[in-house]
């Protein structure tokens, strides 16, 4: 049950675009720094939205309070667990490799108060890491969580450019990821080149969902490729269609038309 919260703050982490809903019994403001609790232990995070009255409708399961405002010190604390993670993956990805393990580490990252580094790494297969464990456990003196994610949330945490030349979706805005299947492509008549169809992470590219509902309406009257028309007394095949310009080609073993949905009476 969540506690006789008075507001709804929405806080931010480090470079995450997606805002979480935490409880508190007094306001806070965009922009200022706090210490919340989440599941993995007290963090420092950003107040990136104006606080709203408390909703339990508005809020997903038990909600996490705000601990209160950072101080100097906290941000301190912050920058010197940085520099004590970046020596945390040394010795986390020496002793991957001394075992041998088939698992690529991609982050470390230490909770506020120190007391657990959580690993973050990508795994074709599943991993056994209990050894791995106790030997991260004797060197850090510390909980360890080790996290494994797939390749989308991989290119997330990377980032890079994508096929448009502009930062990836999923490091700019995304927050979830949908399902994305060739349907998809099929749908907006994109070649079936599954290379050029697919992001940094080796998937089909998110943005294949952005305009698939669109298309769907626009060819829901159409008919489908390689169906057969009557276009000027003659019987063609339709090979090819453009729904933005309304227009297809047409097909047969003498001719090759390219004509307008007017002409065709699709209009």
């Amino acid at each position: 049950m969540n506690q006789d919260y008075k507001y709804i703050i929405y806080v931010q982490f480090d470079e995450s675009k997606k805002a979480y809903t935490f409880g508190a019994s007094t306001p806070y403001n965009i922009g200022d720094d706090v210490v919340v609790e989440t599941v993995r232990g007290k963090e420092l995070g950003k107040v990136c939205a104006p606080y709203i009255d408390f909703d339990e409708n508005k809020v997903k399961g038990n909600c996490k309070p705000v601990v209160r405002l950072a101080t100097k010190y906290d941000l301190l604390q912050k920058k010197d667990n940085e520099k004590k993670a970046k020596k945390a993956m040394e010795i986390c990805q020496q002793c991957i490799d001394n075992l041998n393990l088939d698992m690529h580490l991609i982050s470390g990252e230490y909770t506020l108060d120190c007391t657990k580094v959580i690993f973050t790494y990508v795994s074709d297969d599943r991993v056994d890491f209990r050894q791995l464990l106790k030997d991260l456990a004797s060197q850090l003196h510390c909980r360890i969580e080790l996290r494994q994610v797939g390749p989308r949330n991989k290119a997330k945490m990377v980032g890079g450019l994508g096929n448009c030349g502009m930062e990836t979706c999923c490091s700019r805005f995304l927050c979830d990821f949908d399902s994305i299947s060739i349907n998809m492509a099929k749908n907006q008549l994109l070649a079936l080149n599954i290379q050029k169809l697919s992001g940094q992470c080796g998937k089909l590219m998110c943005c294949l969902r952005y305009e698939n509902d669109q298309y769907t309406e626009m060819r829901k009257d159409l008919p489908k490729i390689n169906s057969f028309v009557t276009y000027e007394g003659n019987k063609y095949r339709i090979t090819s269609m453009n729904v933005l310009q309304k227009t297809a080609k047409l097909e047969n073993k003498e001719d090759v038309k390219f004509v307008t949905f007017k002409d065709l009476g699709l209009e």
